[in-house]
């Protein structure tokens, strides 16, 4: 049986005009009154009927996804947290892919599918950065140089790779490669920019990186140029992964020989052999800031930019020079 309006109201002992304006995110009621209906909600397994909501306020309370690829693991883990936090305000989620039609076809899409934003992730996020969005369509772009038209959602990533190179550094090794990530993503700039600056401020000279496309067959085809290389930090846990098989099919143990570092921490980084040593991405948070952030712009906020830290997880992958 459906749970109705009226039946809130009665359970929480207020009007169905005040239940009305709690699912609708309405400032206009006093906070003890709204955790008592939104108590209510709970306790009898309320869901706003998303048509009816549509009608009254002109939004479908559904947000859009724009990703060029699910391939990798990082934009698998943001998807799943979008989806969470989506869910979490009662929002439905609609994902699009950028083919070859480009972004604005991507825009067009979810406009045809009424959403009332979208939030655009990692590699997307240059091909956003180059177009106009619909007027009407909100939009959060999730690692980003800064943009006054969108809200920006972005991990600190040149921090992590800061942190990571210097604790190779001060582990002994003289000199710490880098296999970065493709050209055009931002992450992978911010990761090289931080481990050029903590190389930078040891007084290392930086040797030149090799360069991957985020999947583990590159990171092992990048290694097998830095198999004298006592020290690696790689972009992504996956080139990691590669770099590990590399290694090991030179005869080069790691940690006793090779230390490697990765960045994201994905769910099977510890399971590696070795477990690896990696910077830790908070995936959840991020997709919890990037739906806030979007659902304040389709309420009228301005946009804004946030941060989230980076942590080095250290396990035995890495060890002392």
């Amino acid at each position: 049986m459906r749970v109705s309006m009226a039946d809130v109201a009665e359970r929480a002992g207020v009007s169905a005009q005040t239940v009305s304006r709690v699912a609708n995110g309405s400032p206009r009621v006093d906070p003890a009154t709204r955790v008592r209906v939104e108590r209510a909600m709970a306790d009898l397994g309320y869901r706003m009927h998303r048509a009816a909501r549509a009608l009254r306020t002109g939004q479908t309370s559904t947000i859009g996804l724009v990703v060029s690829t699910l391939a990798s693991v990082g934009n698998s883990r943001m998807l799943q947290a979008i989806s969470e936090a989506a869910a979490a305000r009662d929002y439905a989620l609609a994902v699009v892919t950028v083919g070859e039609r480009g972004i604005h076809d991507a825009f067009a899409r979810l406009r045809a599918q009424g959403v009332d934003g979208a939030v655009v992730l990692n590699e997307a996020t240059d091909l956003a950065r180059g177009v106009e969005p619909p007027a009407d369509l909100h939009v959060v772009v999730v690692d980003s140089p800064p943009d006054p038209r969108f809200s920006i959602v972005q991990t600190d990533h040149a921090g992590g790779a800061s942190a990571a190179t210097r604790y190779l550094l001060d582990a002994g090794h003289d000199v710490v490669h880098h296999i970065a990530g493709p050209p055009g993503s931002f992450a992978a700039a911010e990761r090289e920019r931080g481990w050029r600056e903590a190389l930078r401020d040891a007084g290392v000279l930086a040797p030149e990186p090799v360069r991957g496309d985020w999947t583990s067959a590159s990171g092992h085809a990048a290694t097998a140029r830095l198999t004298e290389s006592t020290a690696i930090f790689v972009a992504n846990d996956q080139m990691a992964l590669g770099a590990l098989r590399a290694l090991a099919d030179a005869g080069r143990r790691v940690p006793e020989d090779v230390s490697v570092v990765g960045f994201d921490d994905i769910a099977d980084a510890a399971e590696f052999r070795p477990p690896l040593t990696t910077v830790r991405q908070d995936f959840d948070a991020l997709g919890r800031r990037a739906v806030a952030a979007l659902v304040a712009a389709i309420e009228g906020s301005a946009p804004v930019a946030e941060t989230v830290p980076a942590t080095l997880v250290v396990r035995a992958s890495s060890a002392r020079a």
